[in-house]
């Protein structure tokens, strides 16, 4: 077994390195605990100077013995580091409000220390530690200053996960035409696994990545937040063997068709502070669902005004006509907008045309919804170019603009968002990021990033096979992993059969509507099939908000199902989807939510479970039993009539 150095366990020789490293603060550890004592980092250094770092969850070792380190171009950070300074251990409150999650308001206390190394050649390195009641966090920074550019060559982080445990990880595609994009299925596996039947040729595993641990007691989600235009997105390396999951770099081919140079290596000037790895922790999946660990850590706000950010529902034309860019048919679906009182509708690729022929922007305006407009992610790349297009799109009455075939991790792809979310803002528009990346805080810092994509959707009823079978499946596995990094353009209420038949019910692709979390929701199917609705669904779509002030998690089990309740202002819900093939028994006791209503509305399968709906109205009862219809959903409304 290695040396290791932990200074609280041998307070004797950590006063001796103390002395010889300049330490002024003797009695000081490497360790940081949140407030409650249930999360906390170790920090260790072995004779050779190398740093790692351990995980503890209410005493049980949760993430174990792992590497730190950073091996750049001038410097060395994997060994030969010493101790020189650890900060006082600092509360931090973290008070903000979301437009877009499962709560409006977030208030959190997190405790933060900072520890700074040195390395053989004197150069310093901080490990910034935080623990709170979802998880712990640490990233890197250099303090110096100087006009160099820095380049990390690699990186050592990893991650020690034990090897009995259970994992969900989706494949990290390589670069191709449309990869990656976060579009692949989550698999169940086991650390050490290697992977086995991804959608694309795949390099790696993508973050968020789920674990149960500890003999299956504990959640883990694996995550980053914070990331800016000083460092890639970053993946897990696919070998994972005796289960330590190790951090890697955007590939060098990720450019799809944007100008970027050969050099996947993060670069920057000095001081350099870089994004955080994230490990968020709960006793019960419902813990990781609702976790805002990755907000908490991003930076706050830079709008000052963003009462003009409007969260909401939209229409949008391409899943049931991909092939008609017409104005007829995007005027058709402004006029079902206003209909169903959705304030949005999505003009997706080919609306330039339709809106010089046909005018479809003004038409929209003038029946008061706010036209969201589809683009290409190189036509937005260059600064001045893109500056000039938002002006011009503003200046059309466009509210909001959906990027698409960005394709990349790249270290410049991350520059271009944080620029193109601040330019869109400076002419009110709205984002939605497509085939891009998931977000990692990003929607806190700039609360017009309505949502992304980065998510095997609803489209895939076009392009994948496998699908139809593992929908349901995924369905109850996306709100764990990839809705915990930010808001997620899912496309809901899919229900015409395409080219691989839908195996869920109608009433599952509706709940998942309220399931996700996206500041605009983007609705799929026809105009023909939202008008044959019964009265009591589009009364739900017209009421139903696209963001909560509460939300609790009644049944987490991930892959199986999921049950949520949520409320917005004075309208409360509870929605179910079941992952799997099988009828599954349900109990819940309704009166606990129930507060201030009678009686609650339930919309279930009508007779043919694919296409129909079934709606009911009973009082509220502490014993509601129900059985979940296989890959089937119900949606609760709780009401006074």
């Amino acid at each position: 077994m290695r040396d290791v150095f932990i200074y609280k366990v041998f307070p004797f020789f950590a006063g001796v390195i103390f002395l010889f490293s300049g330490f002024q603060a003797v009695g000081q550890s490497m360790n940081l605990s949140s407030k409650s004592g249930s999360n906390r980092i170790t920090l260790s250094l072995t004779r050779k100077g190398e740093l790692h770092y351990q995980v503890a969850h209410r005493d049980k070792l949760i993430i174990a013995d792992s590497p730190l380190g950073l091996n750049c171009d001038d410097q060395n950070f994997t060994a030969g580091l010493s101790l020189v300074n650890v900060s006082p251990t600092e509360p931090r409150r973290e008070t903000y409000d979301l437009k877009v999650g499962h709560v409006k308001t977030i208030d959190h206390v997190l405790e933060h220390k900072s520890i700074t190394f040195k390395n053989s050649s004197g150069a310093l390195m901080i490990v910034d530690l935080v623990t709170g009641k979802e998880g712990v966090a640490f990233r890197y920074r250099f303090p110096d200053q100087t006009s160099k550019i820095r380049v990390i060559n690699s990186e050592l982080t990893g991650f020690q996960i034990e090897k009995k445990a259970k994992g969900w990880l989706q494949p990290y595609n390589k670069a191709g035409k449309v990869t990656p994009g976060y579009e692949d299925f989550y698999f169940n596996i086991h650390p050490g696994d290697s992977i086995s039947n991804p959608r694309n040729p795949s390099v790696g595993w993508c973050m968020p990545a789920l674990f149960q641990v500890n003999d299956n007691k504990t959640w883990v989600l694996l995550a980053e937040s914070a990331t800016d235009g000083l460092f890639p997105g970053c993946h897990l390396q696919a070998d994972s063997r005796d289960g330590l999951y190790k951090i890697a770099f955007a590939e060098k081919d990720e450019k799809y068709n944007l100008p970027l140079s050969d050099n996947n290596h993060p670069t920057a000037k000095l001081p350099w502070t870089m994004p955080w790895r994230v490990i968020i922790i709960g006793d019960q999946a419902g813990d990781i669902l609702l976790s805002s660990l990755i907000t908490d850590l991003a930076p706050a706000s830079k709008l000052e005004d963003a009462s003009w950010i409007e969260p909401g529902k939209a229409t949008w034309s391409w899943w049931s006509h991909p092939e008609d860019h017409s104005p007829e048919i995007y005027n058709q679906f402004t006029d079902l907008a206003a209909s169903l009182d959705f304030g949005y509708t999505l003009f997706d690729a080919g609306w330039e045309k339709a809106n010089t022929e046909g005018g479809i922007i003004a038409k929209a305006t003038a029946k008061g919804i706010k036209p969201m407009v589809w683009a290409y992610s190189a036509a937005y790349f260059e600064p001045e170019k893109r500056r000039k297009r938002f002006k011009e799109l503003a200046a059309m009455g466009v509210k909001g603009i959906k990027i698409d075939f960005w394709c990349s991790d790249r270290q410049e792809v991350m520059a271009c968002f944080q620029s193109l979310f601040e330019d869109a803002a400076k002419e009110h528009l709205l984002v939605n990021l497509h085939g891009t990346t998931v977000p990692r805080g990003w929607h806190r810092t700039w609360p017009n990033l309505m949502t992304a994509e980065a998510v095997l959707g609803t489209e895939h009823y076009f392009y994948e096979a496998r699908y139809p079978a593992l929908a349901a499946e995924q369905n109850t596995l996306l709100p764990f992993t990839r809705n915990v990094a930010g808001p997620t353009d899912y496309t809901p209420f899919a229900l015409t059969i395409r080219k691989y038949p839908r195996l869920n019910t109608g009433v599952h692709e509706l709940a998942t509507a309220m399931i996700y979390t996206s500041g605009i929701i983007d609705f799929a199917d026809s105009k023909e099939v939202f008008d044959s609705l019964p009265i009591s669904v589009r009364q739900l779509l017209k009421d139903m908000p696209a963001t909560w002030d509460k939300t609790e998690s009644v049944v987490a089990q991930p892959g199986e199902q999921i049950i949520l309740f949520r409320q917005k202002e004075n309208l409360s819900y509870m929605v179910g989807i079941n992952g799997t093939s099988k009828v599954v028994p349900v109990k819940l006791n309704l009166a606990r939510y129930a507060k201030g209503f009678s009686k609650f509305r339930i919309i279930r399968e009508g007779e043919d479970p694919l296409m129909s709906f079934k709606t009911e109205t009973y009082p509220i009862t502490s014993s509601w039993q129900y059985a979940f219809a296989p890959r089937g959903g119900f949606i609760i409304q709780f009401v006074n009539e």
